[in-house]
């Protein structure tokens, strides 16, 4: 007797779907014309798509002052879920002053998109921004060198609260055979078999180190979600077309393609370290996914001097402030893996017993003057194909391929991190 199918249940038990089809569409289009309007940032407009496709359930709206305090102070929403990052929606004091609670307005994206997103929110409250309590709990610290603190100073002075309803979404242009909903991946894994699935979150290229990761993973799960984050990130990050393409040569040669589903994750970066390591977890079991990956700095972020605003492994150490179950996602912790010359293969230091001198370890500026010389990665580093988009891109020769954008487009170099 065949076994019955079982999937992770999404975050607080239910996917979230605010997002207006066909009748309540069209009734919210023809209102917006006498509603106050609000514009969004970029990272408040992918925030506000994802709560609208059940990305960041149990979560309906952006959030009142109840959740906003409890998630900073205690990694929970008020009624007790597990949850470690807000998501608000700030405004200007100007703006606060012409708003009251009951009232809906019209939430538009910028010019990022030919066709910005359009969404209602039925605001709930309106509550004076702590901005530096804000950087301080959600990242740690409050320098302004920090691009997630960086960014929370520059928000307005007010958050409003409020369920949200979405009846446009934004026009992506980029990667749209990649864009999957967490209802889609669901579906997906059902329809392959897969019931414990293990995603791996990543805004950098997959070189040999994080291959050696993600096939140790798959040992134990029936398939890989490859889940790059292609939202907002800083300007020093890779593009994440160039990623994109890195991805698709390094699965097409060497991953089992039936094994492994590659789709992006529509999130901005916090660069929020531990807080966001949990974050990652919790977003990806409403994807579907069973397991998740937490490598070394997850999420982490360097002060100017090179310095990280968090260890090495505090993305790990969090989860144990969880009790068991709360987070729903089994976390596979590793260490920082390299390449051993003596024994000929990638390792860490769990399973390697030799020293510094046999390890092969890149920086990050050894290997982009490499690329500005035109030599090639050593393989026992990065797979030749990644290497090879990696060097037209930080050459300026990479373009687009239409298989993404139906552009061809040259892009800057790769920036110097």
């Amino acid at each position: 007797m065949q076994a019955e199918f079982k999937m992770i249940e999404p975050h607080g038990g239910k996917l979230i779907n605010r997002e207006l089809q066909g009748k309540e569409a069209e009734e919210a289009k023809g209102k917006i014309q006498g509603l106050k309007k609000l514009t969004l940032s970029p990272l408040e407009e992918s925030d506000l798509e994802m709560i609208a496709v059940g990305a960041l359930s149990p979560l309906e709206g952006f959030m009142g002052r109840a959740d906003f305090d409890s998630v900073l102070d205690r990694m929970h929403l008020e009624g007790g879920t597990a949850w470690s990052l807000p998501v608000v929606k700030s405004i200007t004091a100007e703006e606060a002053k012409s708003l009251k609670a009951g009232e809906e307005v019209l939430l538009q994206g910028g010019a990022a998109h030919a066709s910005p997103l359009q969404a209602l929110l039925k605001i709930e409250e309106i509550f004076p921004h702590d901005k530096a309590r804000h950087a301080q709990k959600a990242y740690g610290t409050r320098e302004e060198t920090h691009p997630g603190v960086a960014r929370v100073f520059k928000m307005g002075d007010f958050l409003v609260g409020g369920k949200i309803s979405l009846f446009k979404r934004p026009a992506h242009a980029d990667f749209p055979e990649y864009r999957r909903d967490p209802a889609e991946t669901r579906r997906i894994f059902k329809e392959r078999g897969w019931q414990k699935i293990v995603a791996f979150q990543t805004r950098n290229p997959i070189h040999r180190a994080h291959e050696y990761i993600q096939k140790c993973a798959l040992e134990m799960v029936d398939g890989l979600l490859i889940h790059p984050l292609v939202g907002e990130t800083k300007g020093d990050d890779i593009p994440a077309r160039v990623r994109m393409r890195c991805y698709e040569v390094l699965i097409d040669k060497y991953y089992q393609k039936n094994r492994v589903l590659l789709s992006v994750f529509p999130a901005a970066m916090r660069y929020a370290g531990p807080r966001e390591a949990i974050w990652h977890a919790i977003l990806r079991k409403n994807y579907g996914c069973t397991h998740f990956i937490v490598g070394r700095d997850h999420a982490g972020v360097s002060r100017p001097d090179g310095r990280g605003f968090y260890g090495p492994f505090d993305a790990q150490k969090i989860f144990e402030a969880f009790q068991p179950g709360e987070i729903g996602v089994t976390p596979l912790f590793f260490e920082n893996s390299f390449y051993c010359k003596a024994c000929q293969a990638v390792v860490t230091e769990k399973t390697c017993p030799h020293g510094p001198g046999e390890r092969l370890i890149l920086s990050g500026t050894e290997v982009r003057e490499m690329l500005s010389k035109g030599q090639m990665p050593p393989p026992e580093f990065s797979r030749p194909e990644v290497a090879k988009v990696l060097m037209e891109a930080y050459q300026g020769r990479f373009s687009a391929t239409p298989h993404h954008s139906g552009t061809s487009e040259r892009i800057v170099p790769l920036a110097r991190q």
